[in-house]
């Protein structure tokens, strides 16, 4: 009823309200249209912590979500054989030690029996290289004694950049092997990954501004790589997006793509007039103005402008001028 009597109104009195200003007529405006995709949060360097040394998860000082920093250690592995190895090794390195001693004590008194004219040179030579082979098997288990410590060392898991940690699958006390993955850590910042329909892919070039919807608005981003390998009828792009999160990294967003331009009908959103569901704008109808209902399309922003798409109602040529709003209490009337 109420829609009724507004229809009747503007048809009777033609609405001819007084409006000084005249407007310039309508004329197609060029808009990008827009595809609707979702994207992806990515880390730029997702690199896998992986265990050096096989052996038993002692220590995890890690969880997901954690930030870390490069070098900030996350996790050690102990194998105990290393341990027995060292021991061994040291034992065999007191043995040869004693033998030494006696040996270097043998070459003393041979070197003084050779003065005396006792010995033969030939003696003597063998207790020297008695001793230098002695010396050489010591050096030996040193150099081996190294590796080993060096192992167990390498039983410390370091984290490999800085970032967050995005996963970790192993538990402490659990047994690892060498080149399992103990966490996964994504640094370097973030970016938003895309798959786009093959057939919009033509439309897409690196530098594109791209329109990203947030929890908290808008934003935009530029298409920074369109990667040129089709998979299951889509193409995968990237997007640089200036201080996007990495809390949550593979959370989804809205992302509208630039994929083409058309023509159309565009009006100031502060010139439509809304009642009853219905959309109005005033035309200039020679020395008055009249309402008229018009189908509303896709709000647009043309140079800061709040603007709205006319689908059916105007043509071009009309002349669109502010009104003022209807007065809602005496179209109740």
């Amino acid at each position: 009823m109420f829609v009724t009597r507004i229809l009747l109104l503007t048809t009777a009195l033609g609405v001819c309200l007084s409006v000084s200003a005249l407007a310039e007529g309508l004329a197609p405006t060029t808009i990008t249209e827009w595809k609707a995709v979702y994207g992806t949060v990515e880390a730029r360097d997702r690199i896998p912590a992986r265990a050096r040394l096989g052996g038993t998860l002692v220590t995890l000082s890690v969880a997901e979500g954690d930030e870390v920093e490069a070098g900030q250690e996350l996790a050690r592995i102990v194998d105990d054989k290393l341990d027995f190895q060292l021991a061994g090794l040291e034992a065999q390195r007191e043995a040869l030690t004693a033998q030494l001693a006696n040996a270097k004590a043998d070459l003393k008194r041979g070197q003084d029996l050779l003065k005396d004219g006792v010995t033969t040179t030939q003696r003597v030579d063998a207790l020297q290289t008695a001793v230098d082979v002695l010396t050489g098997q010591i050096a030996a288990l040193d150099a081996q004694g190294e590796v080993i410590s060096q192992q167990a060392k390498e039983g410390t898991v370091l984290a490999p950049v800085a970032g967050r940690v995005l996963d970790v699958p192993v538990t402490k006390g659990a047994v690892v092997m060498p080149g399992e993955v103990v966490a996964v850590v994504g640094g370097g910042g973030t970016f938003l990954r895309i798959a786009v329909p093959e057939r919009h892919a033509v439309a897409l070039d690196e530098g594109d501004l791209i329109v990203i919807s947030g929890p908290d608005g808008d934003h935009e981003g530029t298409l920074a790589r369109v990667y040129p390998l089709v998979e299951a009828g889509r193409v995968t792009a990237d997007v640089e997006i200036e201080g996007l999160s990495d809390r949550f990294v593979g959370t989804r967003m809205l992302v509208r793509l630039p994929v083409g331009e058309r023509e159309a009908l565009l009006v100031p959103a502060a010139d439509v007039v809304t009642r009853a569901g219905l959309d109005f704008v005033g035309i200039q109808m020679g020395e008055t103005v009249a309402l008229r209902s018009i189908v509303s399309g896709q709000p647009q922003v043309i140079d800061g402008v709040p603007m709205v798409e006319v689908l059916s109602g105007l043509q071009v040529g009309d002349v669109v001028v502010a009104v003022p709003a209807v007065d809602a209490e005496a179209s109740h009337d």
